[in-house]
């Protein structure tokens, strides 16, 4: 892509785009698929699974809206539709913050602005075997990942879920194992989905890993892979989507504090 061109993709994603909710259903227990439809996706890249996205939220008391970040799911660039996924977990069965509310809610009809997309995070595929992990919020982009995987792959994928009715059907290749994790406390200090890597079986061969979790697990994770492990920086991609107790702006300055140092 020439620099004109980079140009241009970055003033579109700066510009809203208005969408309306096609559709809201349960994808599983506590994962829920909002899809979007709008002129506005008529230039969305057609290559944007995986991809990241900022919606807009209205909330109380502020004529300012809030901005989420998520991942699109599935898209149908002839139907100017994406699918986007929202963990709706919370305590005693209320879901928290303000995106998973607004999405239990959500009818069609409805009405959001959308920023995006920025650059999905892909898996190198140079390797002799892969290793993927994710927790719910990462979900979506580790699906996109598996579809992008050579057919002959081999390897693992580790998916932490709240509970055993949040496993999905996942397209994958068929020497890909998936490892479901059940975590009904996601973001707690035992970290599972570490555990469940940690102790499972390393794969022969040069190994390319992709993973997306909470923040204090990721860090777990990258000291064993980095470590321990040893895995090259050019095979790695890991990243937080989230930390627990903290909004998102506050999880943004986590992740830059950590990097700094």
């Amino acid at each position: 892509m020439g620099i004109l061109e980079k140009v241009k993709s970055i003033k579109k994603r700066r510009v809203a785009r208005k969408l309306t909710v096609k559709s809201a259903t349960n994808l599983t227990a506590n994962m829920r698929r909002v899809t979007l439809q709008g002129d506005d996706l008529a230039n969305f890249p057609a290559d944007s699974e995986g991809a990241y996205i900022k919606l807009m939220f209205d909330q109380a008391g502020s004529d300012k809206p809030v901005m989420r970040t998520y991942t699109v799911s599935e898209q149908r660039s002839a139907l100017n539709e994406i699918d986007v996924d929202f963990m709706v977990h919370g305590a005693n069965g209320v879901a928290d913050g303000i995106a998973a509310p607004w999405s239990l809610k959500a009818t069609a009809g409805d009405t959001i602005s959308m920023f995006g997309p920025g650059p999905a995070k892909f898996i190198n595929t140079d390797a002799e075997s892969f290793l993927l992990a994710a927790d719910m919020t990462a979900l979506p982009a580790l699906t996109a990942n598996l579809k992008l995987l050579p057919d002959n792959a081999r390897g693992k994928a580790f998916i932490e879920i709240l509970s055993e009715a949040d496993k999905q059907d996942l397209p994958k290749p068929d020497n890909v194992e998936l490892i479901w994790v059940i975590n009904d406390a996601p973001g707690s200090d035992e970290s599972p989905l570490f555990h469940a890597i940690e102790q499972s079986e390393w794969q022969a061969g040069a190994v390319a890993v992709w993973v997306a979790c909470e923040f204090k697990t990721m860090k777990k994770i990258r000291q064993y892979l980095k470590v321990d492990r040893g895995v090259e920086k050019s095979h790695l991609y890991i990243s937080s989507y989230w930390k627990k107790g903290n909004t998102e702006e506050e999880h943004k300055a986590a992740k830059q504090a950590d990097a700094e140092a």
